[in-house]
Order: C-alpha cells, then sequence, then structure tokens
C-alpha cells in the first residue's frame, strides 16, 4: 500500500464518517433509533435534522469543508499557515454558508475566536478558549503533510493549525493526537502502535497552548481504549455515550473516536461497522466518526471504505481530493 492510498484513505475517510454522521448530528440517541434504526448507509437528513435540515444523502459538513481550507492553505503557504489568513478564510467560509441558507456554521471555540481577531486582538490571545474538538476535526492534513517522526517539528505544525482558534491544551493535545495517528498511518505503522503514538504526542503536546482545566486528552485516551476493549460488546455503544460522551468537548468526542479505533486495532470490528456505530451513537456524531475515518483510513487505506460509498460522496459533493492530497504529500 503506498503513501498515496494511505493519505486518500485518511481524507476520504474523514468525508465518509462526516457524510454518515450528517443526517444524526446533534440528536440524542434515542431520537437516532426512532427516526433511522442503526445508521448503516449514507441517509438523507429529512426535515426535521437542526442543523442540516434536508440535505441529501452523501452529503459532507463543516468537517470536511474546514479541512480542505487548512489543507488548501497549507498548500499554498508550503507548509505554514498563517493565523490571519486561516482566520479570514474561515470568516469567508461562514458567510458562504449563511448565503446558501446553511445552520452548518462556525462552532462556539472558532466563532469567539474570530470574533476577537475582527475586535483588533492577536491570533495567540484569540484562541486562548478554544477547547471543543474544531481543530481535531479540521487537523487531517496537517498529518497527511507533516512527518510525526520529527515530533518537534510535528508538534510546531499542530501548534500553528490550531494557534487561532484553539491555543490550549486540550484543543492542541486533542488536534496533536488525531494527527500523529494519521501521519504515523501514512508511515506504514499499523493501527494499534499509531494509536499508540497518537496518545504520546497528545502528551507532548499538552504542554503547548494556555492551561485550561478538564481531563487530559492523552490520559482519557488511554483510560478509554482499556474500557473500550473490556467492555461488553453489547453495552459498548451505552459506555461511550453514558460515560466518555460525545459533545463537542475535544475530551469527549475525540476520545469516543480512539476508543473506537481501538476495537478495530484489535479486530472486535471492521473500520467501516466502526464509523456507522460513530455516525449512530448521538450527539456531535459527523465529528466523531469524520475523525476516526481519517485516523483508519490513514492505517488502512481507501480500501477500507466501501468504493460505492466514496463515489456517491464525491459526486454529492464535487469533490476531488486528488490534487489537494498530492500536494500534501509533496510538503510531506
Amino acid at each position: 500500500m503506498t503513501a498515496l492510498d494511505r493519505a486518500l484513505g485518511a481524507f476520504y475517510g474523514l468525508a465518509l464518517g462526516d457524510a454518515l454522521g450528517m443526517p444524526t448530528q446533534s440528536l440524542d440517541r434515542e431520537t437516532i433509533k426512532a427516526r433511522f434504526g442503526r445508521i448503516i448507509d449514507l441517509q438523507d437528513a429529512g426535515p426535521l435534522q437542526p442543523i442540516a435540515a434536508n440535505m441529501p444523502k452523501g452529503s459532507i459538513t463543516d468537517d470536511t469543508e474546514q479541512a480542505i481550507l487548512v489543507g488548501e492553505l497549507l498548500v499554498e503557504g508550503q507548509g505554514r499557515i498563517e493565523p490571519a489568513v486561516l482566520a479570514q478564510r474561515l470568516i469567508e467560509w461562514e458567510a458562504r454558508m449563511q448565503a446558501k441558507g446553511s445552520q452548518d456554521l462556525l462552532g462556539p471555540s472558532t466563532k469567539r475566536a474570530i470574533e476577537m481577531i475582527l475586535a483588533g486582538h492577536s491570533p495567540e490571545e484569540a484562541g486562548r478558549y478554544g477547547t471543543t474538538n474544531g481543530a481535531a476535526m479540521r487537523i487531517t492534513p496537517v498529518g497527511i503533510a507533516a512527518d510525526v517522526a520529527d515530533s518537534e517539528r510535528f508538534i510546531a505544525a499542530v501548534v500553528q493549525a490550531c494557534q487561532v482558534t484553539h491555543n490550549t491544551t486540550l484543543g492542541i493535545s486533542s488536534a496533536a493526537a488525531v494527527a500523529a495517528v494519521v501521519s504515523a498511518g501514512i508511515n506504514g505503522m499499523d493501527l494499534g502502535e499509531a494509536l499508540n503514538l497518537g496518545q504520546q504526542i497528545a502528551q507532548q503536546a499538552q504542554e503547548h497552548g494556555h492551561w485550561v482545566a478538564g481531563g487530559r486528552i492523552a490520559s482519557r485516551i488511554s483510560w478509554a481504549r482499556s474500557i473500550s476493549v473490556d467492555s461488553d460488546k453489547a453495552l459498548l455503544a451505552d459506555l461511550l455515550y453514558d460515560v466518555i460522551g460525545t459533545s463537542v468537548a475535544s475530551q469527549e468526542s475525540v476520545v469516543v473516536a480512539f476508543a473506537l479505533a481501538q476495537q478495530v486495532a484489535v479486530g472486535e470490528m471492521s473500520a467501516f461497522d466502526a464509523l456507522c456505530m460513530a455516525a449512530s451513537l448521538g450527539g456531535d456524531t459527523d465529528t466523531i466518526a469524520a475523525i476516526l475515518g481519517a485516523m483508519l483510513g490513514a492505517c488502512l487505506g481507501l480500501q477500507s471504505w466501501p468504493a460505492p460509498m466514496i463515489a456517491t460522496v464525491k459526486a454529492v459533493n464535487h469533490l476531488e481530493l486528488e490534487p489537494l492530497v498530492q500536494g500534501l504529500l509533496a510538503l510531506r
């Protein structure tokens, strides 16, 4: 399997997870069960979806769109992301969303940071309250472009991508964990080892950014991976939803993605089944499934995803990620 195959597996895995979770995002588990049963395929959003009402099946959301935006900035900046340019692009992205009547707008941390930048605060200052999963959801291109083998340079690249919106211990370490698994996968590391490395890099990365109270990402990943493997399979979804949590908080949604990735690493689930469980959980389903899809795709390659579904996601969203992914790999 080539690095290109793994990198495409990561980016299209992110898009597929995002699309599977699109109709269920922000809904509780009971509503999802009543409306969809269990997600096992791409579904239309329907009129009652609070964020993406009536979006057709296979549609992506902010997770994939903002990851593409970060990827384009990396290629343009030859590996560097200027915080002020990222802020400007995110403002323009939200304006486009509002113009087409979408409710899929900037998340709480990103919105607050951009309001601070518009009010004249520095990018370093603007991100000091960002603890949610917005940085982790759009970090995959950094994992493709930067090699985790050089951990200091790698973490510096993650910090640069997070700083403007999520310049906190939680925001940076959660994004670093995800990016590290993606980068390790592209280097050919197997999934279990890549998850271990993601945990280690999260621990190193939590030295960066403004300290905020909250369970440490590396410690919570370690705990979630172990309870995930020890749990009764029939109760796994309850455990993830009730005990770890599926909110936009990075120490819930990012950690749940690692717990599900662990199920795949130990052979309890296929990559696609894990994405379906993520999309069925309730809460921030599109982001959990997108992050999980990126990590699994990087380690297992593009062929781990059903080709007809990838084709649908490409067609519905006019998505052609190959040139962007090749540009990111050239930076690596």
